[in-house]
Protein backbone atom coordinates (compact mmCIF):
# COMPACT_ATOMS: atom_id res chain seq x y z
CA UNK A 1 0.00 0.00 0.00
CA UNK A 2 1.34 3.43 -0.75
CA UNK A 3 1.76 6.05 1.78
CA UNK A 4 -1.45 8.47 1.16
CA UNK A 5 -3.09 5.22 0.55
CA UNK A 6 -2.29 4.23 4.45
CA UNK A 7 -3.29 7.95 5.54
CA UNK A 8 -6.73 7.00 3.46
CA UNK A 9 -7.27 3.84 4.92
CA UNK A 10 -6.63 5.39 8.81
CA UNK A 11 -9.14 8.38 7.42
CA UNK A 12 -11.87 6.24 6.23
CA UNK A 13 -11.15 2.79 8.89
CA UNK A 14 -14.07 4.50 11.41
CA UNK A 15 -16.69 4.89 8.03
CA UNK A 16 -15.76 1.98 6.00
CA UNK A 17 -18.52 -0.78 7.57
CA UNK A 18 -21.24 1.89 7.39
CA UNK A 19 -20.07 2.19 3.18
CA UNK A 20 -19.79 -1.69 3.00
CA UNK A 21 -23.66 -2.43 4.40
CA UNK A 22 -25.28 0.57 2.72
CA UNK A 23 -28.80 -0.56 1.57
CA UNK A 24 -28.90 -0.55 -2.47
CA UNK A 25 -30.25 2.88 -1.87
CA UNK A 26 -30.76 6.60 -0.23
CA UNK A 27 -32.10 8.63 -2.60
CA UNK A 28 -34.30 6.29 -5.05
CA UNK A 29 -35.42 3.05 -5.60
CA UNK A 30 -33.12 0.66 -7.08
CA UNK A 31 -35.92 -0.71 -9.44
CA UNK A 32 -36.62 2.97 -10.02
CA UNK A 33 -36.89 4.86 -13.67
CA UNK A 34 -37.02 8.42 -13.74
CA UNK A 35 -37.62 10.30 -17.25
CA UNK A 36 -34.77 12.78 -18.89
CA UNK A 37 -35.24 16.75 -19.04
CA UNK A 38 -35.42 18.51 -22.34
CA UNK A 39 -32.33 19.19 -23.83
CA UNK A 40 -31.73 22.79 -22.42
CA UNK A 41 -29.46 25.72 -23.61
CA UNK A 42 -26.94 25.77 -26.72
CA UNK A 43 -25.51 22.44 -25.51
CA UNK A 44 -28.72 20.53 -25.76
CA UNK A 45 -28.24 19.45 -21.72
CA UNK A 46 -29.74 16.59 -20.54
CA UNK A 47 -30.15 15.90 -16.81
CA UNK A 48 -31.41 13.13 -15.14
CA UNK A 49 -31.83 11.06 -11.92
CA UNK A 50 -30.45 7.73 -11.33
CA UNK A 51 -31.51 4.76 -9.39
CA UNK A 52 -28.79 3.86 -7.28
CA UNK A 53 -26.19 0.91 -8.02
CA UNK A 54 -24.87 0.17 -4.46
CA UNK A 55 -22.25 1.63 -2.33
CA UNK A 56 -19.68 -1.42 -1.34
CA UNK A 57 -15.86 -1.54 -1.85
CA UNK A 58 -14.04 -3.39 -5.22
CA UNK A 59 -11.22 -4.56 -5.15
CA UNK A 60 -8.82 -1.92 -6.63
CA UNK A 61 -9.00 -1.46 -10.55
CA UNK A 62 -11.00 -4.37 -10.83
CA UNK A 63 -13.98 -3.60 -13.65
CA UNK A 64 -17.48 -2.45 -12.02
CA UNK A 65 -20.31 -2.22 -14.56
CA UNK A 66 -21.91 1.15 -14.15
CA UNK A 67 -25.61 1.04 -15.69
CA UNK A 68 -25.42 4.99 -15.93
CA UNK A 69 -22.73 6.85 -18.75
CA UNK A 70 -21.03 8.74 -17.07
CA UNK A 71 -21.32 6.79 -13.69
CA UNK A 72 -23.63 8.10 -11.34
CA UNK A 73 -23.27 5.54 -8.40
CA UNK A 74 -22.61 2.20 -7.52
CA UNK A 75 -19.51 -0.03 -5.92
CA UNK A 76 -16.28 1.35 -5.89
CA UNK A 77 -12.50 1.37 -5.29
CA UNK A 78 -12.07 1.54 -1.16
CA UNK A 79 -9.90 5.08 -2.20
CA UNK A 80 -10.92 7.62 -3.89
CA UNK A 81 -9.32 10.47 -6.47
CA UNK A 82 -7.85 13.99 -5.22
CA UNK A 83 -9.97 16.77 -5.56
CA UNK A 84 -8.37 18.19 -8.60
CA UNK A 85 -8.18 18.47 -12.56
CA UNK A 86 -6.34 15.10 -14.62
CA UNK A 87 -5.41 15.19 -17.47
CA UNK A 88 -5.40 11.82 -17.98
CA UNK A 89 -8.52 9.45 -17.36
CA UNK A 90 -8.95 8.52 -13.75
CA UNK A 91 -10.61 4.99 -13.43
CA UNK A 92 -14.48 5.55 -12.86
CA UNK A 93 -13.83 3.06 -9.36
CA UNK A 94 -12.10 5.77 -8.10
CA UNK A 95 -14.07 9.14 -8.80
CA UNK A 96 -17.71 7.02 -8.17
CA UNK A 97 -16.01 6.70 -4.54
CA UNK A 98 -15.83 10.68 -4.71
CA UNK A 99 -19.56 10.70 -5.41
CA UNK A 100 -20.26 9.19 -2.53
CA UNK A 101 -18.53 11.68 -0.92
CA UNK A 102 -20.87 14.72 -2.52
CA UNK A 103 -18.46 15.39 -4.78
CA UNK A 104 -19.48 16.80 -7.97
CA UNK A 105 -17.12 15.06 -11.04
CA UNK A 106 -16.97 16.49 -15.00
CA UNK A 107 -15.99 14.33 -17.10
CA UNK A 108 -15.51 14.86 -21.07
CA UNK A 109 -14.69 12.97 -24.01
CA UNK A 110 -13.54 15.23 -26.96
CA UNK A 111 -11.88 12.78 -29.42
CA UNK A 112 -8.95 13.61 -31.37
CA UNK A 113 -9.34 17.20 -31.78
CA UNK A 114 -9.70 18.24 -28.50
CA UNK A 115 -12.05 20.69 -26.76
CA UNK A 116 -9.65 23.46 -24.81
CA UNK A 117 -12.14 26.10 -24.98
CA UNK A 118 -14.84 23.84 -23.22
CA UNK A 119 -12.22 22.43 -20.75
CA UNK A 120 -10.80 25.91 -19.81
CA UNK A 121 -14.48 27.24 -19.49
CA UNK A 122 -15.07 24.08 -17.27
CA UNK A 123 -11.58 25.13 -15.19
CA UNK A 124 -12.59 28.67 -14.57
CA UNK A 125 -16.24 27.16 -13.30
CA UNK A 126 -14.43 24.92 -10.50
CA UNK A 127 -12.21 27.95 -9.77
CA UNK A 128 -14.82 29.75 -9.18
CA UNK A 129 -16.73 27.58 -6.86
CA UNK A 130 -17.33 28.64 -3.61
CA UNK A 131 -15.35 27.52 -0.85
CA UNK A 132 -17.25 24.61 0.89
CA UNK A 133 -17.79 25.34 4.23
CA UNK A 134 -17.91 21.80 5.80
CA UNK A 135 -14.17 21.10 3.93
CA UNK A 136 -13.53 24.26 6.22
CA UNK A 137 -14.93 23.04 9.61
CA UNK A 138 -13.09 19.61 9.12
CA UNK A 139 -9.96 20.89 8.61
CA UNK A 140 -8.95 19.25 5.64
CA UNK A 141 -7.03 21.67 2.90
CA UNK A 142 -10.16 20.83 0.42
CA UNK A 143 -11.56 23.77 -0.82
CA UNK A 144 -14.40 22.08 -2.59
CA UNK A 145 -15.13 18.22 -3.90
CA UNK A 146 -15.00 18.76 -7.50
CA UNK A 147 -13.10 16.64 -9.66
CA UNK A 148 -12.38 16.73 -13.41
CA UNK A 149 -11.22 13.80 -15.76
CA UNK A 150 -11.22 13.00 -19.25
CA UNK A 151 -12.86 9.48 -19.87
CA UNK A 152 -12.52 7.90 -23.12
CA UNK A 153 -15.94 5.75 -22.45
CA UNK A 154 -18.35 9.06 -22.82
CA UNK A 155 -20.23 9.29 -25.48
CA UNK A 156 -20.94 12.96 -25.42
CA UNK A 157 -18.78 15.57 -25.57
CA UNK A 158 -18.73 16.82 -21.93
CA UNK A 159 -20.83 15.58 -18.38
CA UNK A 160 -20.91 15.92 -15.11
CA UNK A 161 -21.70 13.19 -12.60
CA UNK A 162 -23.41 13.40 -8.52
CA UNK A 163 -24.25 10.89 -6.62
CA UNK A 164 -27.46 9.42 -8.26
CA UNK A 165 -27.74 12.30 -10.99
CA UNK A 166 -26.26 12.92 -14.48
CA UNK A 167 -25.73 15.93 -16.81
CA UNK A 168 -24.87 14.84 -20.38
CA UNK A 169 -23.80 17.73 -23.26
CA UNK A 170 -22.67 18.34 -26.69
CA UNK A 171 -20.25 21.12 -25.61
CA UNK A 172 -20.00 23.10 -21.87
CA UNK A 173 -22.61 25.31 -21.18
CA UNK A 174 -21.29 27.26 -17.90
CA UNK A 175 -24.90 28.23 -16.78
CA UNK A 176 -26.10 24.57 -17.35
CA UNK A 177 -23.22 22.92 -15.63
CA UNK A 178 -23.19 25.40 -12.83
CA UNK A 179 -27.01 24.91 -12.01
CA UNK A 180 -26.35 21.45 -11.93
CA UNK A 181 -23.46 21.48 -9.41
CA UNK A 182 -25.47 24.08 -7.36
CA UNK A 183 -28.70 21.20 -6.96
CA UNK A 184 -26.51 18.47 -6.16
CA UNK A 185 -23.48 19.35 -4.75
CA UNK A 186 -23.18 17.72 -1.42
CA UNK A 187 -25.76 15.49 -1.84
CA UNK A 188 -23.54 11.64 -1.46
CA UNK A 189 -24.45 9.60 1.43
CA UNK A 190 -21.14 10.29 3.11
CA UNK A 191 -20.07 13.86 3.47
CA UNK A 192 -16.31 13.37 3.69
CA UNK A 193 -14.41 16.07 2.68
CA UNK A 194 -10.73 14.71 3.01
CA UNK A 195 -8.54 14.90 0.22
CA UNK A 196 -8.32 11.77 -1.40
CA UNK A 197 -4.78 10.46 -3.73
CA UNK A 198 -3.73 12.23 -6.97
CA UNK A 199 -4.29 8.98 -8.44
CA UNK A 200 -2.58 9.09 -12.10
CA UNK A 201 0.31 11.09 -10.59
CA UNK A 202 1.56 8.78 -7.63
CA UNK A 203 0.02 5.33 -7.96
CA UNK A 204 1.52 2.52 -9.41
CA UNK A 205 -1.86 1.01 -10.64
CA UNK A 206 -1.75 -1.03 -14.00
CA UNK A 207 -2.46 0.91 -17.09
CA UNK A 208 -5.84 -1.10 -17.93
CA UNK A 209 -7.12 -0.40 -14.03
CA UNK A 210 -10.94 -0.60 -14.35
CA UNK A 211 -11.34 -2.17 -17.45
CA UNK A 212 -13.46 -4.92 -18.71
CA UNK A 213 -12.22 -8.45 -18.62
Amino acid sequence: MVPRRRILAAIFAAGAAACSSQEPSRDASPTASYPASAPTGPCGAVVQQHAIEGATHADVCSYVDYHTLPPSSGNHYPYWAAYMTYDQPVPEGYWVHNLEHGSIVLSYNCGEAGCAEDIAAAQQMMDQFPDDPLCAAQATGVRHRLVMTPDPRLDVRFAASAWGWTLRAKCFDPAVFLAFANAHYGQGPEPICADGEDVIGTTADPPDCGAPP
